[in-house]
C-alpha cells in the first residue's frame, strides 16, 4: 500500500483512534489534514511531519466552520482530497430510556450523524473534481449487537452504516468508493464512557467489554488503523458499500 502521493482528512484525529490512523497515513508517507474540536494532541511531535501535517481546529456539527475547516484542508492538500476517514464520535453513558433528556440525545445525533453529513457533504464536493476518492466511515458493532442502555448511540451508528451504504450507490458513478468499519470494544478512553453514570470504569471494561469478544482482548487502534488504510488502498478498488467487522467476533 502506497499513500505518498494521497492526501487524507481525517476526523475526530485528536481521539484516541483518530490520533493512531492519522499517525498511520503519515507514516506511510501521505498528507494529512487532521480535524478536531481540539487539536492538542495533534500538535505533539507535529514537528515531525511539518510538511506532512494540518491540525484544524473546528466544531464539525457547524455548518459554516465544516464548509471552512474542508476549505483549509483543500488549499493545504493542493486542492485534492483523494482519502476521508470520519473517526469523530461520543459515547453514551448506559441509561434507560425513560431517563435520556432530549439534550443528551441532540448532542450524540449531532456529534454522530450530522457532523457525518456535513463533512462528507463538503469533501465529495472536492472529490467529484478529481473524479476518484476513497471515503471510511467508523461507526460501531454495537449497531448490529446492541449493549442495554445505549439506545441513542446505536441508534447514530445504525445511521452512519445506512448512511454509507447510501452514499456508495450514489457515489459510485464518481468512482468515489464509501465503506464502514465496525469497531468491537476499543481500548481507548471512549470505552470506559459507556459505564453507568458513577459504574467503576475499569471493571466495566475488564468483566464487560473484554470478556464479551470471543478472541479475549479488546480491540486496538492499530486493528481499526491496519482496516482504515487497507479500505483507502488501490488494493480495495473493488471495494464500495462495505461494512468491515473488525471486533474480535463481537459481533457474532
Amino acid at each position: 500500500m502506497n499513500f505518498k502521493n494521497k492526501t487524507v482528512v481525517v476526523t475526530g484525529a485528536n481521539g484516541g483512534m483518530g490520533k493512531v490512523i492519522t499517525e498511520r497515513f503519515l507514516k506511510e508517507g501521505a498528507k494529512v489534514a487532521a480535524l478536531d474540536l481540539h487539536v492538542d494532541e495533534l500538535e505533539v511531535g507535529k514537528e515531525d511531519y511539518l510538511s506532512q501535517l494540518l491540525a484544524i481546529p473546528a466544531n464539525l456539527t457547524d455548518e459554516k466552520q465544516v464548509t471552512n475547516a474542508i476549505q483549509q484542508a483543500a488549499d493545504f492538500l493542493g486542492g485534492r482530497i483523494s482519502i476521508l476517514v470520519n473517526t469523530l464520535g461520543i459515547a453514551q453513558s448506559a441509561t434507560p430510556i425513560e431517563e435520556v433528556t432530549l439534550d443528551e440525545w441532540d448532542k450524540l445525533m449531532a456529534v454522530n450523524m450530522t457532523s457525518l453529513f456535513l463533512v462528507n457533504k463538503e469533501v465529495v464536493k472536492v472529490m467529484k473534481t478529481k473524479g476518484s476518492g476513497a471515503i471510511t466511515n467508523i461507526a460501531s458493532i454495537a449497531a448490529e449487537r446492541p449493549r442495554p442502555g445505549l439506545n441513542a448511540y446505536v441508534t447514530s451508528k445504525g445511521g452512519a452504516i445506512s448512511f454509507t451504504k447510501a452514499l456508495a450507490i450514489e457515489l459510485a458513478e464518481f468512482n468515489i468508493r464509501v465503506n464502514a468499519i465496525n469497531p468491537g470494544p476499543s481500548d481507548t478512553n471512549m470505552l470506559g464512557k459507556f459505564s453507568p453514570r458513577g459504574g467503576d470504569v475499569n471493571k466495566v471494561k475488564e468483566e464487560t467489554f473484554k470478556q464479551s469478544v470471543p478472541l479475549g482482548q479488546l480491540v486496538m487502534p492499530e486493528d481499526i488503523a491496519e482496516a482504515v488504510l487497507y479500505l483507502s488502498s488501490d488494493q480495495a478498488k473493488m471495494v464500495t458499500g462495505s461494512v468491515l467487522n473488525v471486533d474480535g467476533g463481537r459481533g457474532l
